[in-house]
């Protein structure tokens, strides 16, 4: 599980969900990130797995999580990458560092898990059903533009367009991956102002919630969710930009 930094986050949702489901939880956060968004770096406070701080921009870090993890526990069958880093950057104002800052959070990080991931997975017989599981997010840039974030956009875009390959090279380990695109989700990220705007674009008059987010997470890894593989799954409670 990656990208566990805040309390009120998808990571922390779904990482309790699959503690509650009987999973061993690894967990691995980089509040760093947090100290430069509004809502600033916070504090997890006591819980019942372990959370690891893990720089995913440096290109070592992901193998290094990924052993960390099997060292730790003996064994990994489920990732879950929640991590991004966030980016407010029009066309006309991105600049190198801060597209290759999120190539290298956003893409290649997962794409360095993934590899890892399927090198150390010991694989369920062909005659059960697989276990292994990654999952990945993406934020409706293929739905709708996303220009004033420019480099945050291209790159879940590549990790929309990137979702059958990996999946399909990720079959031979015995591995299912999925990518999923959330919606908005509250995560106490917006202003009052905004959290209205949003919410009466949503025919249920609200927000996605971490918790709904981790309801289709508890099914894609479980083994009623195994028949669901390589796809892009919107998620997003109807929400409705165009209304």
């Amino acid at each position: 599980m990656t990208g566990l930094s805040r309390r009120a986050g998808i990571a922390m949702a779904v990482a309790q969900r699959l503690d509650a489901m009987g999973a061993t939880v690894f967990a691995s956060g980089w509040p760093t990130h947090d100290a430069e968004m509004p809502w600033g770096e916070q504090e997890l406070g006591e819980l019942p797995f372990t959370v690891g701080r893990h720089d995913l921009e440096h290109p070592a870090a992901p193998h290094e999580l990924i052993d960390e993890t099997i060292e730790l526990h003996g064994r990994l069958d489920i990732v879950v990458a929640v991590h991004a880093r966030s980016s407010h950057q029009s066309l006309a104002a991105v600049d190198a560092t801060e597209l290759d800052r999120c190539w290298a959070a956003n893409v290649r990080s997962i794409v360095l898990l993934a590899q890892r991931f399927a090198a150390v997975h010991e694989p369920a017989p062909l005659a059960s059903p697989p276990f292994g599981r990654m999952l990945w997010f993406t934020s409706g840039q293929h739905v709708a533009p996303m220009d004033g974030e420019i480099a945050y956009a291209v790159t879940k875009g590549a990790l929309h367009q990137m979702t059958r390959s990996i999946d399909h090279a990720l079959s031979a380990s015995r591995i299912i991956a999925n990518c999923v695109n959330p919606g908005p989700v509250d995560t106490g990220w917006a202003s009052g102002d905004v959290v209205a705007h949003v919410a009466d674009m949503f025919p249920d008059r609200r927000w996605g919630t971490p918790a709904d987010v981790a309801n289709l997470i508890a099914f894609l890894v479980s083994d009623d969710g195994c028949w669901i593989r390589g796809q892009v799954i919107d998620s997003e409670g109807g929400f409705s930009r165009f209304g």
